[in-house]
């Protein structure tokens, strides 16, 4: 037998009614469907986790979306994706001076901020 812990929560009304009734209507103890949900949930990824119970849904956990910073100084390839061009494209504006950049030794540099106002002109 696994070992098992004591848990007690607090659970808003309506919640408790929804726990209430997928126990009820899965005909499944409220503990091992905690349980089961709990073990489904990806803490690391926070992701939803979602049981039908027919007309409602019950909603264990959060879900919590947080973009990557874009970086400031962009490469070829992440100008030429910035701008949705094909990157030679990009470098050949650039090398025409008619897009703002830098060509440090071989590969080209651009201000995140500067391809925005150069666009947006």
């Amino acid at each position: 037998m696994t070992a098992e812990k004591p848990l007690f929560v607090r659970l808003p009304a309506a919640e408790a009614d929804k726990l209430d009734r997928a126990s009820h209507e899965l005909r499944v103890a409220k503990k091992d469907l905690v349980t089961a949900l709990v073990a489904r949930a990806e803490f690391d990824g926070m992701r939803r986790v979602v049981v039908d119970v027919g007309h409602d849904e019950l909603t264990v956990g959060r879900a919590d979306f947080r973009p990557h910073p874009s970086p400031e100084v962009l490469t070829l390839a992440q100008a030429a994706e910035l701008l949705q061009l094909d990157p030679a494209a990009v470098a050949d504006l650039a090398a025409a001076g008619e897009l703002p950049g830098r060509k440090i030794g071989d590969e080209w540099r651009f201000s995140r901020a500067a391809v925005l106002v150069w666009l947006g002109a």
